[in-house]
This record gives C-alpha cells, sequence and structure tokens, in this order.
C-alpha cells in the first residue's frame, strides 16, 4: 500500500493530461452555465456563465487546432490568451492572467510533477491577485482559489497522494466558494451593491471551485492500462 502510494504521489501529468483537464472544464462550465449566470444576475451582470461557456468553446477549438506540438507552458497560455480575446466582463482577464501566469510558471516542460501543478497554480492566483487587486474575503474568485492552493501544497508537503491532494484542493476552493455567501463585496461589479451583496454565492468562486474540481476529477483516478 506505501509503495503504490508513493508511485501515486510520484505520478507526473503530461501534454494529453492537462488539455483533458482543460476539456473537462469546459464541459463543467457548459454545464453550469445557466447557474453561474443566474449568480451573477443576483450581483453583477448577468453574463458570467455566458462569457465562460464562449471563452471556452473557443479555447477548444484553438487548443484542437494547435495539436500536441506544443508543451504544457505553451499549452496553457494559448488558453489564456484565448479567454483574454474571447470573454468580456471581468472574467476574460482575470481567468486568462490565471492560465498566462500557469503557462509562464511551467514554460517548456513537457511533464507535470505534483509539485509543478502546485507551483503553476500558486503562480497563476499571484496573477489574479496582481490584477484584480483581490484580497481574500473580498467575495471573488479568489475566496475559492486561494483555499484552493494552501490545501493542496499542505496535502503534498504532509505526503498525501497527488490524488487525495486534489481532492483536498477541490474541497477546500468548494468550502471557500460557500463562504462567499454572506460576505459584502468589496472588487468588481458586486461592491457597487454594498450589503445588498451579501446572502449570494459569488459567480467567479463558483467557476473557480469548477476548475479545482475538473482538475480533481480528471486525474484523481489512475488511469486503467491493459
Amino acid at each position: 500500500m506505501a509503495e503504490s502510494e508513493q508511485a501515486s504521489r510520484r505520478m507526473s501529468l503530461g501534454h494529453d493530461d492537462v488539455l483533458r483537464w482543460i476539456r473537462a472544464f469546459g464541459t463543467e462550465v457548459d454545464a453550469n452555465k445557466e447557474q453561474l449566470t443566474q449568480l451573477d444576475a443576483a450581483v453583477g451582470d448577468g453574463d458570467h456563465g455566458i462569457n465562460m461557456q464562449r471563452g471556452m468553446s473557443a479555447v477548444l477549438v484553438k487548443v484542437d487546432a494547435a495539436g500536441e506540438e506544443q508543451d504544457i507552458g505553451a499549452l496553457l497560455k494559448t488558453v489564456g490568451m484565448t479567454l483574454v480575446s474571447t470573454v468580456g466582463g471581468a472574467g476574460g482577464p482575470l481567468y486568462g492572467t490565471l492560465f498566462l501566469q500557469m503557462g509562464m510558471a511551467v514554460a517548456g516542460k513537457d511533464e507535470l510533477s505534483p509539485d509543478d501543478w502546485a507551483a503553476a497554480l500558486e503562480a497563476g492566483i499571484a496573477g489574479v491577485q496582481a490584477r484584480g487587486k483581490a484580497e481574500p474575503g473580498d467575495k471573488t474568485m479568489i475566496d475559492a482559489l486561494i483555499p484552493g492552493r494552501d490545501a493542496l501544497k499542505a496535502a503534498l508537503a504532509g505526503g498525501a497522494s497527488f490524488e487525495d491532494a486534489l481532492r483536498q484542493s477541490a474541497d477546500a476552493a468548494g468550502q471557500g466558494m460557500r463562504d462567499t455567501v454572506p460576505l459584502v463585496a468589496r472588487k468588481g461589479r458586486a461592491s457597487y451593491l454594498g450589503e445588498r451583496s451579501a446572502g449570494h454565492q459569488d459567480p467567479g468562486a463558483t467557476s473557480s471551485h469548477l476548475l479545482l474540481e475538473a482538475a480533481a476529477e480528471t486525474w484523481g483516478e489512475p488511469e486503467q492500462t491493459g
């Protein structure tokens, strides 16, 4: 058991694995488009779901056209640039920055170790914070991403398998998402509502949870061979 856990912890992600995660996120966005739109209608412009679905559809077309000649860093940067150019509102620049910074963190790599994934996620979140100036508790996507990042790092540091670390990361992001409900927004369009923004789940935190949930579901089960 210890030996198999150790092997799992050393699991690496190839280009195809990362592409599967991007596709899974696109599927999650598509499936939850209406919910994201409804959440955004309560505190923003009501277009987060539509915008993200449009952006991820464009991403899938772009990565299909690019083929497999890209390294993982270039793949992630392609996703980021596509989101910047196709997603309206705040989501485009913020999600675009997330993927661009993740791509820069793993530039030239054909495989990612669990620690590489953690470093990429950390770089992406730092980029989002630098761009949006949001801090934890501001009722933004950061409120899901930072707990997800911290849980991942803590799990890996504690010797958890990559699969367990990914699940803990997604679960922490989900809790962070739910914890945005009572918060008063301090950033973005929702901040214009002041106290009226309390009582609503943040749409950006919701889509960020979908991002980490897609990673846990895509990479959480070892691929069957033979």
